[in-house]
């Protein structure tokens, strides 16, 4: 596509191991305490499974809606996450401001579905209160080498979700580096407000370096376009010290304004906890 002549879509895999490797060594040297606490912030708190019901919504929301009173000194979590049809339980129960409400959408986690279901599907979602919108690009076309079928999709969805914000997910796990950097900037081109790492239901999820390519794209287009779009690891995310490597590329990469929940997100529900334990040393299961 003619917009992507004016980048460099190579990738130097061993320019960006060397380069995961230092960032390792500096996020081991960081304020551990300051960045636990900020790593919280930026959790998206997700149910996705069969199971999900209004009563399994309700206890989530009533968890976040009470957070502060059991941790004073904390912020809460960014959003929310779960499927269209939980959407209306989140505006029900969610009483916190300042906490979004997340809805994968667009057929996820597979993107194998019509096109007009999927703009339709998020359309729908956003309606019923959702104020963010996680969708996965059409992978398999993608791998075929159907740039237009992802650039498309993610616009006309965009389009159709007005001002809610639009976190593309590449599904990294499953792409080549060069890959990685082409649907990235293919994405922010098309309209994406956020580009996410995986789904969390395939083999690999976020990877360290697929991050580090992932924030060189949204530096490289921020420099081409002015504008700042955000970024979420997301898939087996469990551990605060792997979760700090992931800032510590932020921070690193595209530097302290991103470093927010406006720009960042993580989607590790399982984090929440082993933050928490880490953070007042003591065994913690609020979550």
């Amino acid at each position: 596509m003619e917009m992507l002549k004016k980048y460099d879509l190579s990738v130097d895999a061993d320019i960006v191991a060397n380069a995961v490797k230092k960032i390792k060594t500096q996020a081991l040297n960081a304020d551990e305490n300051q960045v636990n606490k900020s790593v919280f912030t930026l959790i998206d708190l997700t149910t996705l499974t069969e199971l999900d019901n209004e009563a399994k919504v309700k206890d989530m929301c009533q968890k976040v809606n009470g957070f502060k009173a059991q941790y004073a000194d904390m912020n809460n979590v960014a959003a929310i996450c779960v499927y269209p049809s939980m959407v209306p339980y989140v505006k029900k129960h969610l009483q916190t401001k300042n906490v979004g409400i997340a809805s994968v959408g667009g057929g996820f986690p597979a993107s194998q579905t019509f096109t007009e279901i999927k703009v339709q599907e998020c359309a729908m979602a956003v309606k019923a209160g959702a104020t963010e919108i996680d969708i996965v690009i059409p992978v398999g076309e993608f791998v075929a080498g159907n740039d237009e079928l992802l650039f498309n999709e993610t616009k006309q969805i965009k389009q159709a979700i007005g001002e809610a914000h639009l976190k593309v997910i590449l599904e990294t796990g499953d792409l080549t580096p060069e890959q990685i950097r082409r649907a990235s900037i293919l994405a922010m081109e098309a309209g994406a407000d956020f580009i996410k790492t995986s789904t969390g239901k395939v083999a690999v999820s976020a990877t360290h370096e697929a991050m580090y390519i992932m924030c060189s794209a949204i530096k490289d287009y921020h420099e081409q376009t002015g504008r700042m779009v955000g970024i979420k690891p997301a898939g087996g995310i469990r551990e605060p010290k792997d979760a700090a490597v992931y800032y510590e590329i932020v921070n690193q990469v595209l530097g302290s304004d991103w470093t927010n929940n406006e720009w960042f997100r993580i989607g590790a529900s399982s984090l929440a906890n082993s933050l928490l334990q880490e953070i007042y040393k003591k065994e913690e299961s609020y979550f």
